[in-house]
């Protein structure tokens, strides 16, 4: 049987290519390298400002031209870094002859071997995964997050007086508001998001054991913890200045365990929305020539919750595996979080694949408000709680005698299903005050939400 051509082994370069792809500008091997890359032209552009080793500052007409090199890395520099790999065997390595290559274009052999002088490799890839990790969060996965979080307020606030039927348990339990439940989920993303952005993304650029002994080494004189900070802080980044050869990576995985939470949260939104459409709360409006069954022609499925559910499940998987592995190194280095960091792309991915299918679901549905209606109907018996509370205080008024008024109402409701005539006729029996029993005469199953309408207004 013949083989098929190289295909992609995982779906995120595959079928779902498309939602995630953005992702690879930043964290595929290509965008590694660009990074990588950054990070050298701009040590360079720093030793030559600070004229260190007796170097003399960059024109800034070379300057520009290294500067614009860098950020310009496409096809043909990913064609040659993995020509020279295929020799070295080493990829910053690579990285710094395609640096000297560019240099020699340039006319600048004179600072060549300021190239990566004073560097270990994971000086280059700690700065390197920072800012991609970095940008890929604030350019991509951000946005998507954020655009949730606005959906979910803007329908908060269209259904924020729409009662509806709460179940705890599974059962029928005191009335909301759809767009309560909704804000719920808001107030608890945004908590997510404000932590999220007040994450510190840290780098360490103190040589090969985090002692800046080489450094000292060709420069005694030089303030080089001063000259690290101010490097790592110029690229955007928080300066971390004790560490062995790696950055501890402690922020990366305070950063997926924050993005975890916020995965999980949102996979309880999947399941309850997922939920409501099987009761019939939401109507799913149909995709225009889309199948819901292969047999069933009527079917309109809740795909997309399906779908954010599991990638949601998949993203924390690995994002969880990544915080617990990359927090622990032994002794001043090994490579365990090389393998690993690779796959913080994977992790994303699928999250931001599970974002994309929420968004999309969300929009694909509408709150049923006559079922919704119907279903409160349904459960006069809800109000056994407010005609309880009401009873207990009117006995502690003085304006009743009823003994145990939790198990008179237990009585009349527990496990049965009963209607507004049999409350009406229950509450006009009972020996409470007027003004209490008028208002307990007035209520329905729809008007017992308390303040679930003005909590909206929190968000």
């Amino acid at each position: 049987m013949p083989s098929l051509p190289p295909q992609p082994l995982s779906p995120l370069d595959g079928r779902y290519r498309a939602a995630v792809s953005e992702l690879g500008d930043y964290l595929s091997e290509a965008g590694l390298n660009k990074a990588r890359i950054h990070v050298e032209v701009e040590w360079l552009a720093f030793l030559t400002s600070h004229e260190m080793f007796g170097a003399k500052p960059l024109s800034a007409a070379a300057l520009a031209e290294l500067r614009a090199w860098a950020a310009n890395f496409g096809e043909p520099e990913i064609a040659r870094l993995a020509e020279i790999e295929a020799t070295t065997q080493h990829d910053v390595k690579a990285v710094e002859y395609l640096i000297r290559e560019q240099l020699e274009r340039q006319g600048l052999s004179e600072i060549a071997e300021l190239t990566h002088i004073c560097c270990t490799s994971e000086d280059i890839n700690n700065l390197s995964y920072a800012l991609t990790v970095k940008q890929a969060i604030s350019n991509v996965w951000r946005p998507k997050f954020v655009a949730v979080i606005d959906e979910l307020a803007r329908q908060a606030k269209q259904y924020q007086s729409l009662a509806m039927m709460s179940r705890t348990h599974g059962q029928p339990a005191t009335p909301t508001t759809l767009g309560k439940e909704l804000a719920v989920f808001v107030h608890r993303l945004r908590r997510q998001l404000a932590q999220l952005d007040a994450i510190e993304y840290l780098g360490k650029f103190s040589g090969a054991t985090g002692t800046f002994a080489a450094h000292l080494s060709a420069d005694p004189d030089a303030n080089w913890q001063q000259l690290g900070e101010e490097f790592v802080t110029g690229l955007g980044l928080t300066f971390n200045p004790l560490t062995t050869q790696i950055e501890s990576h402690d922020w990366q995985a305070e950063l997926f365990s924050r993005v975890i939470h916020a995965n999980r949260i949102l996979h309880n939104l999947a399941t309850d929305i997922w939920s409501y459409i099987s009761i019939g709360y939401f109507r799913q409006i149909p995709v225009a020539g889309a199948t819901g069954s292969s047999t069933m022609p009527h079917k309109v499925n809740p795909i997309r919750f399906e779908n954010a559910e599991a990638n949601f499940e998949l993203s924390n998987a690995v994002l969880g595996s990544l915080a617990e592995t990359l927090v622990t190194s032994r002794w001043q280095r090994d490579l365990t979080d090389s393998s690993a960091q690779r796959n913080i792309g994977v992790g994303l991915g699928h999250s931001t694949l599970a974002l994309d299918n929420v968004l999309k679901g969300l929009g694909q549905i509408d709150a049923a408000a006559e079922v919704i209606a119907a279903d409160l109907d349904a459960n006069w018996e809800v109000l056994a709680e407010a005609i309880q509370t009401v009873i207990r205080a009117e006995v502690t008024a003085g304006r009743s005698t009823i003994s145990d008024p939790y198990a008179a109402l237990k009585e009349l409701t527990r496990g049965r299903r009963i209607g507004q005539q049999e409350l009406v006729e229950f509450v006009s029996g009972l020996d409470i005050g007027q003004e209490a029993k008028d208002r307990l005469l007035a209520l329905t199953p729809a008007l017992y939400t308390g303040v679930a309408a003005q909590l909206v207004d929190l968000i």
